[in-house]
């Protein structure tokens, strides 16, 4: 950063991580020994904050459960050019972390997303490893730029993308949630490679694969019908349309024949759902136009903010 030193903050959410959390906040503290780390801690039953404190972390309270609850506090209370966002469980490396602030602060992308590469067989397990695909595979034809792991723990963000980021999940659809955002605003992202290792012992994962995964795709659905709103009532009215002629078309033909309509329910049936495909599609085009005026307040949101060497003197 020129004309002067940039702020780096290491924010780590955690809850009941004091097998781990004294190793991660060391680790980060070694690799980027300009920042402030700052653990919050999220009603933990342990001595989570007790031994993060010891570590030299800045240990703050939030009363709210939930992952997303607290990225939205930690969000709110730290101030910093670049924000390291890591999980507190220690499968994540801290020696990537100089990497990631690099690509924020002397590069200028706002959104650096460290990629998992699994370190052991069940580092990854095969059903995260498909959802993850899954969801990238979906973002990359919604806004045409795929994102390798749209669900790692583990990304360096500038300050204009956090401050204009709100913050509307409560759990892990998180992550996805902030690469929505950085897509929506055509924010500069990018991936880099990250060992990922299993957790070590004494540590359990707070993630429920069917349970998260269903929510994390649900919160994908509700993006798209609320980002992409032609598109989702498009689709759902091009779907209604098809059933309905599927059903229509042999009444119509028995009709013409005979003259009459031996099939009353299947003709009103087909009839309704024409008209329901009517209605989605009228629905898609008036919230596509609400949506863009959405889109553009987030757009103006993040470009009020400026990047961390915008007015520094010298600077040509």
């Amino acid at each position: 950063m020129s004309g002067g030193t940039a702020r780096v903050a290491v924010l780590i959410p955690c809850r009941d991580e004091g097998a781990t959390i004294a190793d991660v906040v060391e680790g980060f503290r070694k690799a980027l020994p300009e920042a402030t780390v700052y653990v919050f801690d999220n009603c933990s039953d342990d001595d989570t904050a007790e031994r993060a404190r010891a570590a030299g972390a800045l240990v703050r309270r939030s009363s709210t459960p939930g992952k997303g609850n607290v990225v939205r506090r930690m969000f709110a209370d730290v101030d910093a050019d670049c924000y390291v966002f890591v999980d507190g469980d220690g499968t994540y490396d801290p020696a990537v972390a100089p990497e990631l602030v690099s690509k924020v602060l002397a590069e200028g992308y706002d959104l650096a997303n460290a990629a998992r590469v699994p370190t052991g067989e069940d580092a990854f397990p095969r059903g995260h490893r498909l959802g993850n695909r899954l969801l990238g595979g979906l973002l990359g034809r919604l806004f045409g730029r795929p994102v390798r792991d749209v669900l790692s723990g583990y990304k360096a963000c500038s300050r204009r993308l956090v401050k204009s980021f709100p913050i509307l999940s409560g759990g892990f659809e998180l992550e996805s949630e902030l690469i929505v955002h950085a897509l929506s605003v055509h924010a500069e992202v990018t991936e880099i490679d990250a060992g990922y290792k299993e957790r070590p012992p004494g540590s359990e994962s707070k993630l429920a694969t069917w349970s998260d995964g269903a929510r994390i795709l649900r919160s994908i659905l509700t993006l798209l019908r609320t980002g992409r709103p032609l598109a989702f009532f498009g689709a759902v009215a091009a779907v209604l349309a098809v059933v309905g002629v599927a059903l229509g078309v042999p009444v119509f033909v028995t009709f013409v024949h005979t003259h009459k309509v031996p099939r009353f329910p299947t003709a009103i049936l087909a009839t309704g759902l024409e008209i329901l495909a009517a209605l989605s599609l009228t629905a898609g085009l008036v919230l596509d136009t609400v949506t863009r005026g959405r889109r553009e307040q987030r757009l103006l949101a993040y470009l009020a903010i400026p990047p961390p060497d915008a007015g520094a003197p010298g600077d040509e």
